[in-house]
């Protein structure tokens, strides 16, 4: 039995991963910063599929945090196989109206922590030969539209060039960019989702099928939805000014309040 990986494991395409790979028999690393949540989590990911799920109580905003879960990728005597790099938030409001702790409290966890736990366990998947990394980000990444565009950007542009250089190690990388997914992730952040149209939501549990299924083909990005594969396609071909205009004119009608 193999052992995967999933920071932001409680809830959202964190938790959907948890379940389909619990199902596949996989034994899980639960890491998230809700301890309550995560036994809750292991206990009925282990009575229903008879997987082992390891705890790990973390918060990647913080060194200590980040230092934890890439220890505990760096132990070659319990191995992980599969890395999910799924934690993450958004920040409610425009540029300038966020405050800059919380600004670089998302780069930290978005960038540093995805940079300092793929590295962490590419490394050590790399001495076995084998292994596998999902670096969560955004179809966001593909449109000028703020600091949590430009950081999922970032998560695209470091796996793309990271499953290069390890290309022919054994090791595969791939960056997920789904669109809007049906989660906590709004909720959170304060955000309203009443004026988002239902034709551009994505189920969870959809989302991580198609992107197991990416990784399986070796792909390095996966946007597992046709609709938004158009839309992306239709992005990389218009002007960046045109671009920047239109997403600032859709962000404002279509994105959270």
């Amino acid at each position: 039995m193999t052992t995967a990986l999933i920071t932001g494991s409680t809830a959202g395409i964190g938790a959907a991963f948890a379940r389909r790979l619990a199902s596949d028999g996989h034994n899980l690393v639960l890491v998230a910063r809700d301890k309550k949540r995560l036994g809750e989590q292991a206990t009925e990911l282990h009575d229903r599929h008879g997987i082992e799920a390891e705890v790990l109580t973390a918060d990647l905003a913080t060194d200590e945090g980040i230092e934890a879960v890439a220890a505990r990728l760096s132990d070659r005597k319990n191995a992980v196989d599969l890395l999910i790099n799924n934690a993450g938030f958004g920040n409610k409001g425009l540029y300038l109206d966020v405050p800059m702790a919380d600004e670089l409290k998302m780069l930290k966890v978005h960038c540093e922590a995805v940079l300092r736990l793929t590295s962490a366990a590419a490394e050590s998947m790399r001495a076995r030969g084998r292994g596998g990394v999902v670096n969560v980000a955004s179809t966001a990444a593909f449109v000028p539209r703020g600091t949590y565009g430009a950081s999922k950007a970032w998560v695209v542009q470091f796996t793309q060039g990271v499953a290069k250089d390890l290309s022919g190690s054994g090791v595969r990388l791939m960056a997920l960019c789904p669109g809007f997914v049906r989660t906590e992730f709004h909720e959170r952040a304060g955000m309203g989702t009443d004026n988002i149209p239902n034709w551009m939501w994505l189920d969870a549990d959809k989302v991580v099928a198609a992107a197991l299924a990416d990784l399986a083909r070796g792909k390095s990005l996966s946007i597992p939805d046709p609709r938004y594969k158009a839309l992306m396609g239709v992005a990389k071909v218009t002007p960046r000014a045109l671009l920047s205009g239109i997403s600032s004119k859709t962000g404002r009608k279509y994105g959270p309040k």
